[in-house]
């Protein structure tokens, strides 16, 4: 064949970049998750698709994948990144506050569906060892669906965080334990078990003493250096590191991964690597998904469709109701419940890993889990749509929750953002603390994050000239954004950006002169100020003061020739008048 003269990898990589540029635009133009488009493509490119006519038609090989084995380390490595990322949005005091609900509500969840649906097995006909088996793999819910859907910091979004996290953690003892059930292993199996927890302990132990003193400081030489390609590598290195050191201690490497997120979430860091390593977990979770698709077996289905139709009904809608009624006994409001529960009630992608484990175990046969694998793949397929029926459902039930479930949880809601953490950014932050307004100071030098946070200012470390930085700050909901950086091409950059971004925020700059001020107010700036302005200004009000004239008055005539002098420089800059802008909720 001529394929066979081009590597594979590139032939995969070619498939799955392209599927990036086309799923990703033509699925945000129509409002709809990415997540069904690249399944959808696995489905067509795999070995069941158009994958399997490659002997036929070479010129195939190009567009499509023959072997789903060579993207599995990439589709782990995306679920990693994922279980990272999640950790750096919590930290060791929200978990902690979260412990009723991780190991309360989510250890409930789980072995209530799992035993529920180990009992229909068992009638039906299964061997007790390989309903349990069955039972624990599809009551696992899917993290990497469920979370980028709902979001960590939502009334939804933080019910399911708690029970995956409780089934992340799970994972483990549910993979020995089915090996401790294989035949003539029972004894093997729970002194390995014991072994592997202790070891474990451990490792975890000695990660979070190491990263708690190492982490900071690796960090803070690679914000030094200004370059992005190594705090990339320093964000890699952690991560990569933490799940081999889990991994190689016997534990999962999404165990190493969550924890590595949860030591960075506590540096002033955290933003920055979020913001580094959210391209390649979108990448590495689309070929993740890409590599469900491709287990999907159209004609396996439609020889077995009404089985397959039966069984993923039934168990979506055992999970849904079993989890809505718990989140509502735990005092959870119906709307959250409801939409909480059909969310989670597909299975999920770790259901594959415990199916192939009791395989090995020899607790269910190959044909079986084949037909189980099917069930959970089209359970993967249609969790997005799960999503929006939850939605609806919830909307008409409870109307008016839907806002307060939908709504970010976020204490800094309405914060003034300042850009830059220099002389003038500390001035302006100690002046908003005066009059009882909250902020946050971003600046892409360490050294002055740091001197900031040691005074008490309130600063985090983040590069503004990144596209997502002001995304992840929640400009969306910022009163005023406060441009203090002596760099006007920068400045200048970042309020054309602002402008188009979120026309309603009031963008207050620094310009160094006249001139600038007037480049500022063409690029959208609400206000700005020039320097030499504000000390010419500020030495006739010296000298006012000096000759005997009344305070009163000279601050009135101030005011009254600065408003004069913005005006002319709005003038100069061909801008009228003053856009109306959000500012009454900064202002005093």
């Amino acid at each position: 064949m001529h394929g066979e003269t081009l590597s594979p990898l590139l032939s995969d990589a070619l498939v799955i970049l392209g599927a990036a540029g086309i799923v990703i635009p033509v699925f945000a133009r129509f409002r709809i998750t990415p997540v069904i488009g690249f399944i959808l493509v696995g489905l067509l490119v795999g070995p069941y698709g158009l994958g399997g006519m490659v002997y036929q038609h070479e010129w195939l090989f190009y567009v499509t994948i023959t072997d789903p084995e060579r993207l599995a380390p990439f589709a782990e490595f995306g679920i990693v990144l994922l279980l990272f990322v999640i950790g750096l949005e919590l930290s060791f005091n929200r978990l902690w506050a979260m412990r009723r609900l991780v190991f309360g509500l989510g250890a409930l969840e789980l072995m209530i569906i799992a035993g529920l649906l180990a009992a229909v097995l068992s009638m039906m006909g299964q061997f007790w060892t390989g309903a349990l088996g069955l039972g624990l793999a599809l009551a696992l819910s899917s993290t990497a669906l469920v979370l980028p859907i709902a979001g960590t910091q939502t009334a939804v979004g933080k019910a399911a965080l708690s029970m995956l996290l409780f089934e992340d953690i799970a994972l483990v003892p549910i993979i020995f334990i089915l090996g401790a059930m294989a035949p003539f292993a029972q004894s093997e199996g729970m002194e390995g078990l014991l072994d592997t927890v202790l070891l474990g302990v451990l490792v975890i132990a000695l990660m979070m003493v190491i990263g708690r003193l190492a982490l900071p400081r690796l960090f803070a030489q690679a914000a030094r250096t200004k370059s992005p390609e190594l705090f990339l590598a320093a964000s890699l290195l952690v991560v990569i590191g933490a799940s081999l050191a889990t991994a190689l201690a016997g534990l999962s490497p999404i165990v190493g991964a969550l924890i590595a997120g949860l030591l960075i979430a506590e540096t002033e860091y955290h933003s920055e690597v979020e913001g580094i390593i959210e391209p390649f977990k979108g990448l590495a979770l689309g070929v993740f998904l890409i590599t469900v698709g491709m287990g999907i077996d159209l004609k396996a289905i439609w020889a077995n469709l009404g089985m397959i139709t039966l069984a993923v009904v039934g168990v979506v809608t055992l999970k849904a109701v079993v989890t809505t009624v718990l989140l509502r006994m735990m005092g959870t409001r119906r709307s959250t419940a409801i939409e909480t529960g059909i969310l989670m009630a597909s299975p999920s992608e770790t259901t594959l890993i415990v199916l192939t484990t009791a395989t090995t175990a020899l607790l269910i046969q190959p044909g079986t889990a084949q037909f189980w694998q099917i069930v959970t793949a089209i359970g993967l397929t249609i969790t997005p749509l799960l999503a929006m029926l939850g939605r609806q459902i919830a909307a008409r039930v409870e109307p008016a929750g839907m806002t307060a479930q939908h709504q970010p949880d976020d204490s800094d809601q309405g914060r003034v953002i300042i850009v830059g953490c220099g002389r003038v950014g500390r001035l302006v932050a100690e002046m908003l603390t005066r009059h009882g307004k909250a902020y946050v100071a971003v600046d892409s030098d360490s050294e002055l994050v740091e001197g900031c946070r040691r005074d008490g200012i309130r600063a985090v470390f983040g590069n503004a000239a990144r596209a997502d930085t002001f995304d992840r700050l929640d400009v969306r909901h910022a009163p005023a954004v406060i441009l203090t950086m002596d760099e006007p091409v920068l400045a200048q950059r970042l309020t054309r950006r602002l402008r188009a971004q979120y026309p309603d925020v009031a963008i207050i700059a620094r310009a160094r002169d006249a001139v600038h001020a007037a480049e500022l107010y063409k690029a959208g700036a609400s206000t700005a100020v020039p320097e030499t302005l504000e000390s010419s200004l500020q030495l006739s009000e010296a000298v006012l003061a000096d000759l005997g004239v009344a305070m009163g008055p000279v601050i009135a005539s101030i005011h009254e020739r600065r408003d004069q002098f913005r005006e002319q420089i709005r003038e100069d800059a061909g801008l009228a008048t003053k856009p109306q802008l959000r500012t009454s909720t900064f202002a005093d």
